[in-house]
């Protein structure tokens, strides 16, 4: 199926993918409808939508719903459902001489679809985002990050052969997420010292940042999303790829070398997969306990455990936690904190927790996140409420 629609609003945006889900569709592909012809209103107003959007979904076939009934709580599940869905999404996108980024293959966002199919099918999900990705080698193929099935690689590779080169994602910083992506794709090309990314990462959080995201330091964006090489043993191959190619002086040698290791030392970089799980892990637990301070006042979640502390503080946030009773709205929240605490939840069957939170938070964290807005109903079904 293919949806049209033209609005600027991502609270409609996230009905539309959400109502899709929930009819039993998976999105394949979104893309920009350029009619060449714009309305009056497009010319003439400033925030009116210059292009539409365009929605390819289908309904998985050939099998899968029959075998997932019968593997889907097990890791084959999850590659099973893989493979249908790599099948469904475009192979190859070309505009102006050069291979457009699909970013519908994009590990994170494969892992975000995966999850969606699970929740929609009450299933627990196998795999956390960070086992998910150190799994993908052993079952698909790799270019330029994004992942293929090996029979469509060849047909990626021949026109990429045809192209002078690969497009990149614009990413717009505005939570979260976002900046979390625009590191990693800043690091993965130049793995760089804390000093050296600062300017850069400021001029993007300052751009376009919501106000009700709490905004995280960056120091705790890089301790809980990447690594950074101390100078000791063997410098990581990806700041060795990247000095090797930038400084003719350091081409050939052992990574070990200590010359090496001096100018690597202090570089923050994008972990491998397998490394990340440890990462992700970490992560997980800190984000987690902002969750839990988001509860209402006296309310226990079944799903916590009683040795929690409640004031434990979460270093690095710019904004004050908040002083109000806990009766009321929260004004800011971290998004993320929120994704992991409803996915807990979830996962641990506590569904009045994900409701209760809910409340508390600003009403665009739900109108505005397509997982989030799925994870609540289908919790708000669970618990016997009207979502």
């Amino acid at each position: 199926m293919t949806v049209e629609f033209s609005n600027s609003q991502a609270a409609v945006w996230n009905s539309i993918q959400t109502a899709l889900q929930e009819a039993g569709f998976v999105v394949a592909n979104v893309a920009a409808l350029d009619k060449q012809q714009r309305s009056f209103r497009s010319v003439t107003t400033t925030t009116a939508v210059k292009q539409d959007l365009v929605i390819s979904a289908y309904k998985p076939n050939g099998g899968l719903e029959e075998r997932f009934a019968k593997t889907g709580a097990t890791i084959e599940g999850v590659w099973d459902f893989m493979r249908t869905h790599l099948r469904n999404l475009p192979v190859v996108k070309a505009r102006g001489g050069q291979l457009e980024p699909i970013a519908e293959r994009d590990p994170r966002i494969l892992h975000d679809r995966m999850v969606a199919f699970y929740v929609g099918h009450s299933t627990p999900v196998p795999l956390s985002s960070a086992e998910f990705q150190s799994e993908l080698g052993g079952h698909f193929v790799e270019r330029d990050g994004m992942w293929f099935l090996p029979e469509q690689v060849n047909e990626y590779d021949k026109k990429r052969a045809q192209m002078e080169n690969v497009g990149q994602l614009v990413i717009f910083v505005e939570d979260e997420r976002s900046a979390i992506d625009w590191l990693r794709s800043f690091l993965k090309e130049r793995p760089s010292a804390y000093n050296d990314i600062q300017p850069d990462v400021m001029q993007q959080l300052n751009a376009s940042w919501k106000k009700r995201e709490a905004r995280p330091e960056l120091k705790v964006l890089l301790d809980q999303n990447f690594l950074c090489y101390d100078g000791t043993g063997e410098v990581p191959s990806q700041i060795h790829g990247y000095l090797s190619t930038q400084f003719k002086g350091l081409r050939n040698l052992a990574e070990d070398h200590a010359q090496l290791r001096q100018k690597g030392k202090d570089r923050w970089y994008v972990p491998d997969p397998k490394k990340n799980i440890d990462v992700e892990t970490l992560r997980n637990k800190r984000l987690l306990e902002e969750f839990w301070s988001y509860l209402p006042d006296g309310y226990i979640s079944s799903a916590r455990s009683p040795d929690r502390n409640p004031t434990l503080p979460i270093p690095g946030l710019t904004t004050s936690r908040p002083k109000v009773p806990r009766s009321k709205k929260l004004k800011q929240v971290r998004t993320e904190a929120v994704r992991v605490g409803f996915k807990y939840c979830y996962q641990q069957k506590d569904y009045p927790t994900i409701l209760a939170v809910a409340d508390m938070l600003p009403d665009s964290v739900l109108n505005e996140d397509e997982q989030l807005q799925m994870l609540y109903d289908n919790a708000a079904l669970r618990a016997g409420a009207a979502p």
